[in-house]
């Protein structure tokens, strides 16, 4: 039996943070919709209520029956989680004066409380809330405050329920790790027996059971998140697997004879398929980013089917979506941040029923499932790239002209990246690539003036967008060095008809997201 914990999801932002902190304690969650709690599943050990755009008194706000949880499972609100608690017990909860947003420090704690054991007094804390809790159940007792938050902290040992308005799952919570093991292992007690090596195991069986005899096929990117993806399954089902590799047109200059030769050693039945005319004649026009990504996806399922029907008797389409892909698509409050081709991008009705063997993972985890499975370093370490590939770093309507610019344009910036050395926090010598989380090159859909031997030009634009990130929810813009970024202005400039000037995207996310589409 696989031990688990719960998160229900009221629609935070940074629900997935908290998922993120669980499995990095070595634990199984699942994220659920805050009303989809399982009726019965003797796995359950403990139950994390998020945080959420809403007030607790809003019309449209999310509620549940607190009687299905408290009392039967140890229970953890986060800010509005811990506001449902206290308003569900009786206690009151207003809203604030001015948004009480950002850090703050503890200034009193309970040294009994068990949640805050190993975390002193002073200790930083995020706060993000417009609400806040005035008094809480008879039967509660405060575990911390801050100097403006008296009940920063609460709970009802008897019940085993906590409440925290702060969030433990950000970064800038000093000791919110700490409050989550304090938690997840020894008020909830967990085994702490999730690993990638357990997760193989785990995934492996579960796709001999799920998939028996069918033979799959799977719609492989090149990217890390495709082929482990395709590894797992090779595993699990062997030559029942064909791997598709399409090329649309839009991925980077070589990718297509490169990705078919990182495959040749992994013992994977690769097809290439030359699919470029069709998506660019689909495309041709279209300059809308929601619009590009549903064309991408209805046109990825369409090759796939017609060489599934060539290989006869397919019965499923695996591809390598990750949690963070379903988590951008659509959240729990129905709205859409954007379509990834591999989930908005899905057509309604496909004659293949769907696998997706990756889909709880953050893209940190996916590496080291990697790396568990004996990959080789280029493939699991390689940075993101989008399944639309160019067209969605293309603004505007996509001819192949400028995926000829971009592609050029894209290859200085990346060849740069891993020819420029740079010491790592361990000191060490690395490229500067490995030091990156994700880079790539822009197309804007402007013309400037420029001045190339002593003649005047009027040309196209390039940015260059490059971030640091853990898991793709959030990400800081990368603090490149000047003299790499003038290298590669330079070489842009000089070697790429069409651009005559480049930019640096110096915009985090949030508020921009890392593609630009």
């Amino acid at each position: 039996m696989k031990q688990k914990i719960i998160i229900l999801d009221f629609g935070s932002q940074t629900t997935q943070l908290i998922g993120r902190r669980v499995r990095e304690l070595d634990t199984f969650c699942e994220i659920l919709p805050y009303n989809k709690f399982p009726a019965e599943d003797e796995n359950i050990i403990g139950v994390i209520l998020s945080g959420s755009p809403l007030s607790v008194y809003d019309k449209d706000s999310f509620h549940i029956n607190m009687d299905e949880l408290l009392g039967r499972y140890p229970v953890l609100g986060i800010c509005y989680g811990a506001q449902l608690i206290a308003y569900h017990g009786g206690g009151n909860v207003q809203p604030t004066a001015t948004r009480e947003y950002g850090r703050a420090n503890l200034c009193s704690i309970d040294e009994n409380d068990p949640l805050f054991k190993g975390i002193s007094v002073g200790s930083q804390v995020w706060m993000s809330h417009g609400d806040t809790i005035t008094s809480i159940p008879k039967d509660y007792v405060i575990s911390a405050s801050t100097e403006k938050v008296e009940y920063a902290a609460f709970r009802n040992e008897k019940k085993r329920v906590w409440g925290v308005q702060f969030h433990p799952e950000v970064y800038h919570t000093q000791d919110g790790l700490k409050l989550l093991r304090n938690f997840v292992v020894d008020i909830c007690g967990s085994k702490q027996d999730w690993s990638p090596a357990s997760f193989v195991e785990t995934t492996i069986n579960e796709l001999k059971n799920t998939l028996g005899n069918d033979k799959v096929v799977l719609g492989l990117s090149g990217g890390v998140d495709s082929s482990v993806a395709a590894v797992l399954l090779h595993r699990a089902i062997g030559e029942r697997l064909t791997c598709i590799f399409v090329d649309h047109g839009m991925l980077r200059k070589n990718e297509f004879n490169e990705v078919m030769s990182a495959y040749h050693d992994l013992g994977l039945n690769v097809v290439g398929v030359d699919a470029s005319k069709k998506f660019f004649a689909e495309l041709a026009g279209v300059t809308g980013p929601e619009r590009k990504r549903k064309i991408i996806g209805k046109g990825f399922i369409d090759v796939f089917e017609a060489e599934a029907r060539k290989l006869q008797g397919v019965k499923w389409l695996a591809q390598g979506t990750i949690y963070p892909d379903r988590i951008e698509s659509l959240n729990i409050t129905g709205r859409t941040i954007k379509s990834h081709h591999n989930v908005g991008g899905l057509p309604e009705k496909m004659n293949l029923k769907l696998c997706e063997p990756l889909k709880w993972l953050f893209k940190d985890e996916v590496r080291r499932v990697g790396r568990q499975l004996g990959m080789p370093k280029n493939l699991v370490e390689r940075h993101p790239f989008p399944g639309p590939g160019l067209a969605v770093r293309i603004l505007g309507d996509i001819t192949p002209e400028k995926v000829r610019i971009l592609q050029d344009a894209d290859a200085i910036f990346i060849n740069n990246l891993h020819s420029y050395k740079v010491k790592n926090v361990q000191g060490e010598e690395t490229e500067l690539y490995n030091e990156v989380w994700q880079a790539g090159t822009i197309l804007l859909p402007v013309r400037s003036v420029g001045v190339m031997g002593d003649e005047r030009t009027y040309e196209r634009a390039v940015a260059l967008r490059a971030v640091t990130s853990t898991d793709a929810m959030t990400a800081d813009w990368a603090r490149l060095p000047y003299d790499f970024l003038a290298k590669v202005s330079n070489d842009i400039i000089r070697n790429v008809r069409g651009v005559n000037r480049v930019c640096y995207d110096i915009s985090s996310k949030p508020p921009s997201t890392i593609e630009w589409e």
